[in-house]
């Protein structure tokens, strides 16, 4: 990555878009980076769509991603992190929540659902991985962990060490009680194996292609 790293973190109100990002952001504050970020969120309570940019680096004068210069494009939502494709690098990572949580965009037909956007996203020319963060959060009891799994999953990607992340990812939680804290953690340790798991599918995929 380059000395600011641009992420965008993009999905439907009420999966912690913006509370992925506050916690992302704490992670680079607490490393001593200049940090900026910036959301819009469209009647995020009722499940509108929501986007988070956030930058972050020796010095950030604006917290706006252009497009074609995200690293990464964290996607809560499979068919928001489509839609959002064009922001990312030619060499930047797409990390996607492929559990289907359709916007209010296709409920009012503005929108029509894609049938593969992940597909959709390598057509592109993207590096995906992809996984069920929400089928994850379920397995572990509470869907509102689909929020840890998706910091997980970014963990090893950051430009610092995931156990930063993990600390304040850990530390929002600490007024919570033990029992809550650790299933947090558990998530994360998800996110993580799923994201890596996915590199692996997308690794013989480019192999399979070549």
């Amino acid at each position: 990555m380059s000395e600011i790293t641009n992420i965008l973190v993009v999905g439907v109100g009420g999966q912690g878009v913006m509370t992925a990002t506050e916690i992302l952001a704490e992670a680079a504050i607490a490393l001593g980076h200049d940090v900026k970020k910036t959301e819009v969120a469209g009647m995020a309570q009722r499940g509108g769509v929501v986007s988070s940019h956030l930058r972050f680096g020796p010095k950030v004068l604006s917290p706006q991603i252009t497009p074609g210069d995200a690293h990464i494009l964290l996607g809560f939502e499979a068919a928001e992190g489509m839609r959002w494709r064009h922001m990312l690098r030619a060499d930047g990572l797409a990390l996607m929540n492929i559990g289907n949580l359709a916007p209010p965009v296709v409920e009012l037909g503005l929108f029509e659902y894609p049938q593969d956007p992940v597909g959709e996203m390598r057509k592109s020319g993207a590096r995906v991985f992809a996984f069920d963060a929400s089928a994850i959060a379920n397995s572990l009891g509470d869907i509102r962990l689909g929020n840890t799994v998706m910091l997980g999953a970014i963990a090893d990607h950051m430009p610092f060490p995931a156990e930063v992340l993990e600390k304040c990812v850990l530390q929002r939680f600490a007024r919570k009680g033990e029992k809550v804290i650790e299933m947090n953690r558990q998530a994360f340790a998800a996110g993580r194996a799923a994201a890596a798991e996915a590199q692996k599918t997308q690794d013989a995929r480019e192999q399979a292609i070549a």
